[in-house]
């Protein structure tokens, strides 16, 4: 059974709830791209049915949970990236961002049998990564408008790119951006974050759009999840399965990059970077056994790591493993220990670990 992530439905539900109590004037959409962030699309979807909408990043995530049966609106952040695509985009009920003038060319040239519905405009507003420049933005509007292929009013979206930090100025600079934007245009608009649905209200609008909160993650630098109410949805665990006794100059793993300077107890965990545990956490990551924090020893190989038992005397072959979820080891502190984001570490895990859907 291991490795196994365990996914916690019930703390996904309170998070949710967090955001609505956080926003309340706010209609939500739930962001599940990247297999909701590690931790199962389809069941993450079918846990959260008071979403107002779904929002992924690319076409195929959103056909596979039409296919799974979720009929709430689902929002292509990334649009569509081709004449073909935009025509499954309309055969299967779904919403497009669109960011730049090409995407508006490939809907002009066709002739859908059923418009798209619920679209968005990008807004380039200071991160400079997608979206119209606010000077495009009223001829791109009246374009789309004027389409056969769309019906409904075109939101207004942008995103923040420094929200996690809520005291840096672009934020206000960015917020006023896309201020002057909504007011010389109607129609929904969307803005917020994770990171700015907790610390920037004003940012909130018709809709945001939560993602790392939702997995009770903390998105805000300086604030731990337990702090802002969010509870950790995912628990990935593994399991000891051999225990060896090192002298004094052996050293453990590929390369020999860590020497026992005395006589060491260490053991084998089956996870390793072929389960998507990261490499960065090789002698660098700390784990749970016992309700004890250990450390890993050597590097993360394909599939297990070495860890460090000598303050675990009654450690056995069997004995389960938290690599992160529990209050001594939550992910953004492993991902501190890797010099990497709690994002990165989540969205890497394959599906060699096995989901546990419990709550």
């Amino acid at each position: 059974m291991y490795p196994v992530a365990e996914i916690d439905l019930a703390a996904l539900k309170h998070n949710f709830r967090r955001v609505k109590e956080t926003a309340p004037n706010s209609k939500v959409m739930s962001v599940i791209k990247a297999n909701a962030y590690g931790h199962g699309d389809i069941e993450v979807a079918k846990a959260l049915p008071g979403s107002d909408a779904f929002a992924v990043a690319r076409l195929s995530e959103a056909i596979r949970l039409r296919n799974a049966g979720i009929d709430k609106p689902i929002v292509l952040l990334e649009g569509i990236h081709s004449p073909d695509e935009c025509q499954q985009a309309s055969e299967y009920g779904l919403s497009v961002v669109f960011h730049n003038e090409q995407q508006i060319a490939y809907l002009s040239a066709l002739t859908l049998t059923k418009p798209l519905q619920f679209c968005w405009l990008m807004i380039e507003t200071g991160m400079h990564r997608l979206g119209f420049a606010p000077d495009k933005v009223a001829d791109a509007i009246t374009t789309l408008t004027n389409s056969n292929n769309i019906a409904g009013d075109i939101g207004l979206m942008s995103h923040f790119a420094n929200a996690d930090t809520p005291s840096d100025d672009r934020n206000g600079k960015q917020l006023a951006v896309m201020t002057k934007v909504m007011s010389e245009h109607c129609g929904p608009r969307s803005m917020a974050n994770s990171a700015a649905i907790m610390s920037l209200p004003t940012s909130h609008q018709h809709w945001v759009r939560p993602g790392l909160m939702l997995y009770g993650v903390s998105p805000l630098n300086k604030k731990t999840a337990q702090s802002l109410n969010l509870k950790p949805v995912m628990q990935l665990k593994a399991q000891l399965i051999a225990i060896e006794q090192l002298q004094r100059g052996e050293q453990v793993g590929y390369g020999g990059t860590w020497q026992a300077d005395k006589p060491t107890r260490i053991g084998t965990v089956n996870i390793g970077y072929g389960d998507g545990y990261s490499r960065l956490l090789s002698n660098a990551g700390q784990v749970s056994i016992q309700n004890q924090i250990v450390t890993i020893l050597g590097r993360v190989s394909m599939d297990m790591i070495c860890v460090d038992l000598s303050g675990i005397d009654k450690a056995e072959i069997g004995d389960e493993v938290i690599l992160w979820g529990d209050e001594s080891n939550p992910v953004e502190q492993v991902a501190k220990q890797a010099k990497t984001i709690a994002y990165e570490l989540l969205c890497q895990l394959n599906q060699r670990v096995i989901r546990d859907f419990h709550g």
